[in-house]
């Protein structure tokens, strides 16, 4: 098994916080020290970037609800259900999957995460501050800087995918504890020239060591830029960020696992194809019903998207059990063409056993990040929390996928055919033209479960036509332009009234 670094809360100064209009606790560091005396080491301002990345591991369960970012959106997409016990079994999926969310019913702890993530990278920006003057050699806090401020950007870019105006800041806030509230195109405007300077400061390596597996890279930094830009459509960075595809493409350190289902299994984590990938550990881990954002462990995702009272065999022992959210749609294994060996690897299809069925459920489930009793077996308490399943963020074959679109979309030289083809070959499929649509479409294949399809229709204007009625009744509404962003949290409306609630 890979080496994965464990990321989690470490100093109690680090806090987490409800709302932006939420008074911040006056907590001391562990020995009584103030923070200034305090993070004045390379090992405890290490101690504030760990836990700067903690806030990756809470969406899918952070002790109020589960969010798991794919699910997110996978369920506003066109290849799954929502499935659970009912449609009011984690009602605001139901209500996001049908296009009727609002503020009490909306993805609410998502807020609370990054915001809290975002909280903790500006800490460590201000701590690597006080290490300087106090001599930590100047190398080690500009990595730990640069990673704070790349992480940071992936906390608002999340923000900014599902709310798009957000309160935005660098600097962590005093009494009474409000931001202004920008427009999505204005975060977008603060994301990506801050990309920019950081992927330019080159202090990031495009790839890390093994023994550092799970940081934020340079690579990292090109492929969120990349997924920003284009679902911004903002032409005037398509070659930038096309330079950036060939950068990552140039520097060899990343290639095709040549075998698409060994993607997915423990042995595949960080091969050659991951750029990024969120990590999970059953080793001894303690994550359980708890406070799940303080104790380090495994995923539930795992959990969520299984069959219910699992008779045993396949790989998963009698007695494991799933709550059946995320059921596949037979639709979308049919998509596959007989030949693409991405179907097997991303369908587990279980028809012909017998199990508890849940709502929509279609004996078709997402292999990906199927649960294997191998794969939770070290945990000695909640087993079905504690999967050791990374989180697959951003890998090789969408670093092709996004060179191959920049280039049909105009923002460059190069063959677009033969990087869709690279992905397509490794799938077993013959070549195609690399139009824009035959793109899209093989983005929709290789990403499956995977949570870039629904802004992949956003941002190409096919969501208006895709996500409509079906023909079993379970989504009755159409997307519009008003849905591509989804309301803020009551709550958050109560805490800071200067809040403006998305038309929705």
């Amino acid at each position: 098994m890979n080496t994965k670094i464990f990321i989690a809360g470490l100093c109690t100064a680090a806090i987490a916080f409800t709302s932006c209009k939420d008074s911040f606790l006056e907590v001391p560091c562990p020995n009584g020290e103030p923070l200034e005396e305090y993070y004045t080491t390379q090992e405890h301002i290490n101690e504030a970037v760990t836990a700067a990345y903690a806030p990756l591991h809470w969406p899918d369960w952070d002790g109020t609800a589960y969010n798991a970012l794919n699910i997110d959106a996978e369920i506003m997409g066109d290849d799954f259900w929502v499935g659970g016990s009912s449609n009011t079994d984690n009602e605001h999926w139901h209500r996001l999957f049908n296009f009727t969310a609002d503020g009490n019913q909306t993805l609410a702890t998502l807020w609370t995460d990054f915001y809290s993530g975002i909280k903790r990278c500006n800490d460590v920006i201000k701590y690597c501050e006080y290490g300087e003057q106090a001599g930590v050699d100047k190398n080690d806090l500009k990595s730990y800087e640069m990673q704070a401020r790349l992480l940071r950007v992936y906390y608002y870019s999340i923000l900014w995918h599902y709310y798009g105006n957000v309160p935005f800041y660098l600097t962590n806030l005093q009494a009474p504890y409000t931001a202004p509230q920008m427009k999505a195109d204005e975060i977008y405007a603060k994301l990506a020239p801050e990309l920019e300077e950081i992927i330019a400061s080159n202090i990031l390596p495009m790839k890390w060591d093994s023994s550092n597996y799970g940081r934020v890279s340079n690579a990292m930094a090109m492929m969120l830029y990349a997924e920003i830009v284009m679902y911004q459509n903002d032409e005037t960075r398509y070659s930038k960020a096309l330079g950036y595809m060939n950068e990552i493409i140039n520097s060899k350190k990343y290639a095709l696992n040549p075998d698409y289902a060994n993607l997915w299994e423990e042995s595949g984590e960080w091969c050659n194809e991951s750029i990024w990938e969120i990590t999970y550990n059953d080793d001894n881990a303690q994550r359980d019903w708890g406070d799940a954002a303080k104790n380090v462990g495994g995923t539930v995702l795992p959990t969520l998207i299984s069959p219910n009272t699992w008779p045993g065999g396949d790989g998963w022992d009698t007695g494991m059990d799933g709550w059946g959210f995320l059921p596949v749609r037979l639709e979308t294994y049919d998509h596959f063409d007989a030949k693409d060996v991405r179907r097997d690897a991303t369908c587990w299809d279980v028809r012909g056993v017998n199990y508890t069925e849940r709502y929509q459920d279609t004996h078709i489930w997402l292999k990906k990040y199927r649960p294997y009793t191998e794969t939770c077996k070290d945990c000695p308490g909640s087993k079905n929390l504690n999967y050791n399943n990374n989180l697959r963020i951003y890998r090789y074959a969408e670093t092709l996928l996004n060179a191959a679109e920049l280039i049909a979309r105009g923002a460059g030289q190069g063959d677009a055919k033969s990087l869709l083809t690279q992905v397509r070959t490794r799938a077993g499929l013959g070549a195609i033209d690399a139009t824009i649509d035959n793109i899209i479409e093989e983005r929709h294949l290789e990403f499956i479960g995977e949570g870039k399809r629904y802004f992949d229709l956003v941002r190409s204007g096919k969501a208006a036509t895709t996500l409509v009625p079906d023909a079993y009744g379970y989504r009755t509404n159409t997307w519009t332009p008003s849905k591509k962003h989804i309301p803020l949290a009551q709550s958050e409306l109560d805490a800071d009234p200067t809040l403006v609630q998305n038309e929705y």
